[in-house]
């Protein structure tokens, strides 16, 4: 009996000891799980403020602030590295990292955007493969034949462990995010979901700065392109408007057949041209047509006249200002070589431009890039320059008004335009072509020009040329009441220079003012007599009469020539 009782005794004393260690064990299973749920809840609510934060982010130095505050109280690191593989899928640059710091003062390889690091190392191999972050010894990853270059820089600056975490897209691997630490086993393998879920939310954020970046660029490009379109749209309502503008050049002359010679020769090419030539021959039409013969004819022309701007304001219309760069300047304004930008800018009257104006512009020719006024990027530029003159620009430079290093830049192939009164067989041309669309724009019937009226404009010496051509037919026009001009009405010359020059007057007899006058229309139409322009004519008289008036005043070849 007392065996039995001390054997149920015994019995009891065993199950109240299994019940005490299950009850403890169940203890700390309840412990663990409560831990667990409890780093589960920090963890969610960690990426739950960096998801909060993440989705505000819209450029870099946001996502360096909220990494380098948020997760820094979370985690023991000293510094991070993100960094994108680039386009060529064989290589990485760093995207974000601490510009803040000198990097200078830590030898070997800093983190920098332009540079680019091989994707072909262990490191690489094992995070682009590994879907959990990997922590790796620094000291040790130094002693592998692969290691990455970089990674020295790192061990200089004190750095002995570091953790590596890939970052995806839809696409696959876009990158990784370095982590950094002085410390040995500082992040416990219990984080690594956590790391994982971290470089998840960091992959969006990078997705969408990346998308923003572009979305800028995009913008710029098309504001650039709106600039661009809003000041060709301008300027192409001036040219309309513009009252001078032929389609074409108007003349047969052997000097204008000259001048189409030389254009066809160089307006396939890129080379500047200098048209030289007095006020009123129609350089601009030179320039046009140039143009229009180029492989630029699909661009603008761009006109600039450099005598008609105030040389304050001159800078500002060939290369542009940015807003506030001045007093006046409420908002940026492209010049007028961002406006000719492929295509050509003519500078008319280059001669007036001031000597501080010609080293810009010289420097602007010779390296195809300007800046705007207050502006800090180099622009580059292609465009064609054609430059026109009235003036001797080789006598400016010997005067000192005129850079010579730039006459010989724009001097490289120079046509020059004769005046009206070299080539009085245009006359007819012009005056039946300025007839016909000054009538029309005028709403009057003029269809033709009398002899006689023809004659007195052979015989005017034209000191404003076909411009001023223009201006006379026109003014007739408008007092001319028939559907014939008869009547030109030409300005008086001023005859009191050249009596004051004078000291004698000498009076001539009938036959040499006869005389006088002939050898005078002879020499205007360099010694032709008959024919469209030749002298017969001109005077309104039959070629054998002038013919027989020469021989009687004995006027020969050398008396024509001998100006």
């Amino acid at each position: 009996m007392e065996s039995k009782g001390n054997l149920s005794e015994v019995q009891n004393q065993e199950h109240a000891g299994l019940n005490f260690n299950e009850a403890f064990s169940l203890e700390n299973e309840n412990t663990l799980l409560k831990k667990k749920l409890e780093q589960k809840e920090r963890e969610n609510a960690v990426l739950l403020s960096l998801s909060n934060s993440i989705a505000s982010i819209r450029n870099k130095l946001d996502l360096f602030e909220v990494i380098d505050q948020k997760l820094k109280k979370l985690f023991d690191f000293n510094d991070f590295v993100i960094c994108l593989i680039n386009e060529d899928q064989k290589s990485h640059s760093a995207f974000i990292y601490n510009q803040k710091e000198d990097f200078l003062k830590t030898a070997g390889i800093a983190p920098e955007a332009s540079k680019k690091y091989t994707l072909n190392d262990s490191m690489c191999r094992a995070m682009i493969s590994s879907e959990k972050p990997i922590v790796f010894n620094v000291k040790d990853v130094l002693t592998w034949d692969d290691a990455p270059a970089w990674l020295e820089f790192w061990h200089n600056k004190g750095i002995k462990e570091m953790i590596g975490l890939k970052m995806v897209d839809r696409s696959g691997c876009i990158g990784f995010f370095y982590l950094y630490t002085k410390n040995i086993n500082s992040l416990s393998n219990i984080y690594f979901d956590l790391l994982h879920g971290i470089s998840l939310q960091i992959s969006i954020a990078i997705s969408n700065i990346i998308a923003n970046e572009k979305i800028e660029r995009q913008l710029v490009e098309i504001n650039a392109y709106k600039e661009k379109l809003e000041g060709e749209k301008s300027y192409l309502k001036e040219e309309i408007q513009h009252k001078y503008n032929h389609s074409e050049i108007i003349g047969q002359s052997q000097q204008i057949k000259g001048i189409f010679h030389l254009i066809d020769h160089v307006a396939a090419t890129d080379s500047t041209v200098l048209v030289i030539g007095e006020t009123g021959t129609g350089k601009e039409l030179i320039a046009r047509a140039l143009h229009n013969a180029s492989l630029r004819k699909k661009e603008l022309m761009v006109k600039i006249n450099c005598a008609a701007i105030p040389s304050g304001l001159a800078e500002s219309e060939l290369f542009g200002h940015e807003k506030g760069s001045f007093t006046g300047a409420t908002e940026r304004r492209i010049g007028k070589f961002e406006l000719a930008h492929n295509g050509t800018l003519f500078l008319d009257e280059i001669g007036e431009l001031p000597l501080d104006l010609q080293v810009k512009l010289l420097r602007a020719l010779q390296e195809k890039e300007i800046e705007r006024i207050g502006g800090k990027t180099v622009i580059k530029t292609n465009v064609r320059i054609i430059a026109a003159t009235n003036r001797n620009l080789l006598k400016e430079v010997e005067k000192g008004n005129f850079r010579s290093d730039l006459y010989y830049r724009l001097n490289v192939f120079p046509i020059s335009i004769p005046p009206l009164r070299e080539r009085l067989e245009d006359i007819p041309n012009l005056a039946g072509f300025f007839i016909e669309r000054i009538s029309k724009k005028t709403g009057r019937q003029v269809n033709s020009i009398s002899k006689s009226a023809l004659n007195k404009l052979m015989l005017y010496p034209w000191p404003g040329n076909v411009r001023e051509l223009e201006h006379l037919i026109e003014r007739s026009i408008l007092l001319t009441s028939g559907n014939v001009l008869k009547e030109i009405h030409l300005p008086k010359i001023d005859r009191n220079e050249a009596i004051n020059n004078t000291e004698e007057q000498k009076i001539k007899s009938i036959h040499e003012n006869e005389r006088d006058h002939i050898l005078s229309i002879l020499k205007r139409c360099k010694g032709k007599i008959s024919g469209v322009g030749g002298a017969a004519e001109i005077l309104n008289i039959p070629a054998t009469t002038l013919n027989s008036k020469i021989k009687k005043f004995k006027i020969t070849r050398e008396h024509i020539l001998n100006k």
